[in-house]
């Protein structure tokens, strides 16, 4: 879909990298434009998660610092459809190569910078990671506890992926729409904690309109009802419960016994006695026989499922969520295809390691004899 966009891709980790991934994914030609190994930031380490971070894109090494790799960048800007950064607030201004600098030898770049709080702002020049941008925008006031009340992780990186990656991602191409009948660029300041609070938007909504404070157990959606939930099952497994809708509430009390209370689904009166008597049942049997017979009744339930039992789950693997790669010399390994919707899932990939070696001889190149 975006074949003919290229992209340069400025980031080494968090959501700028996951846009560029998913642009990649897309169709666009993404070339990650890395330091010199002397100079360099973050690794990404072990290697097999560079192999699915940087799968299909071209690489190239550049001391921004230098007069030379300034030019060399500049002029691989100048003929880029997009350029994603994710450096502190001020940073590529200093360095000659902010968007100012390349609108000047590219009018319509759409230039996408990434950062935890933002351009400006009292904390835009904090630090940050996926943690603190969940906990500054109000995830974490809202999302479950451990058994001993403690706040818990959430096990996957929320804010990069969702409220910084993608959120990159639709500005991108709304930026690209956009320039298509103006001819006009953008600059694209895109906040990842900016992002949670989007992501925050019913529960924050509701606080302004009526002054609640949500916190857990203050809607269905924050365990107030019996109805949405994680239980345990006779085997120590976990299943999801989300029967909100009454006609999946009512199959679900129907199927695990508990009939008496299929008109109680948000008396928050009875909750408690509900949660247990739901506890109770599925306790009573391992959590693959229950799936099995309440996954297609409509009871909004599935598994709670381990890493290993996702990579194998006949839904993904029917849906080709998991490719085989093959690297060069014939190596041959799994991982995650390009899973959005739209993109092209093929069999097999051929992936290149994910170092900058191949391309150190561009590190001091004069511009011209940078590769378009």
């Amino acid at each position: 879909m975006l074949s003919g966009v290229t992209v340069l891709d400025l980031s080494t980790v968090g959501p700028a990298a996951r846009a560029a991934r998913m642009l990649a994914d897309y169709g666009a030609r993404v070339i990650k434009v890395g330091a010199p190994a002397a100079a360099g930031g973050v690794q990404i380490e072990p290697p097999f998660y560079a192999y699915g971070g940087h799968r299909g894109m071209e690489r190239v090494r550049l001391d921004l610092k230098s007069d030379e790799g300034r030019a060399a960048f500049l002029r691989l800007a100048g003929e880029a459809d997009v350029v994603i950064e994710s450096f502190r607030p001020g940073v590529v201004d200093r360095l000659g190569i902010g968007y100012e600098a390349v609108k000047v030898v590219n009018p319509g770049v759409v230039y996408c910078a990434t950062s935890g709080y933002g351009q400006d702002g009292p904390k835009a020049q904090w630090a940050g990671h996926d943690v603190n941008y969940l906990a500054a925008g109000g995830y974490f006031a809202c999302a479950g506890r451990g058994a001993d009340g403690e706040l818990t992780l959430p096990g996957a990186t929320v804010a990069d992926i969702a409220a910084g990656g993608m959120q990159a991602v639709i500005a991108i191409l709304a930026a690209l729409v956009g320039r298509a009948g103006s001819g006009e660029g953008a600059y694209l300041d895109v906040s990842v904690a900016d992002g949670v609070v989007g992501m925050l938007a019913l529960l924050i909504d509701e606080h302004l309109a009526t002054g609640a404070v949500p916190e857990p157990g203050h809607d269905i959606l924050t365990g107030r009802y019996a109805c949405y939930g994680l239980y345990r099952c006779a085997d120590g497994g976990w299943v999801s419960v989300g029967a909100i809708e009454p006609k999946f509430y009512a199959n679900l009390c129907r199927l695990l016994g508990c009939e008496q209370w299929t008109g109680h689904q948000l008396d928050d009166a009875v909750q408690d006695q509900i949660r247990a008597d739901f506890a109770a049942a599925f306790a009573t049997r391992p959590r693959d026989e229950w799936v099995a017979e309440l996954g297609p009744a409509d009871t909004c339930v599935a598994p709670v499922n381990g890493i290993d039992e996702v990579v194998a789950d006949a839904q993904v693997l029917a849906r080709g969520d998991v490719v085989e790669a093959v690297r060069p010399g014939g190596e041959t390994f799994r991982q995650v295809a390009a899973v959005w919707a739209g993109a092209p899932r093929p069999d097999r990939v051929e992936v290149r390691d994910p170092g900058f070696d191949d391309s150190d001889r561009l590190l001091a190149a004069p511009a011209e004899e940078v590769p378009r």
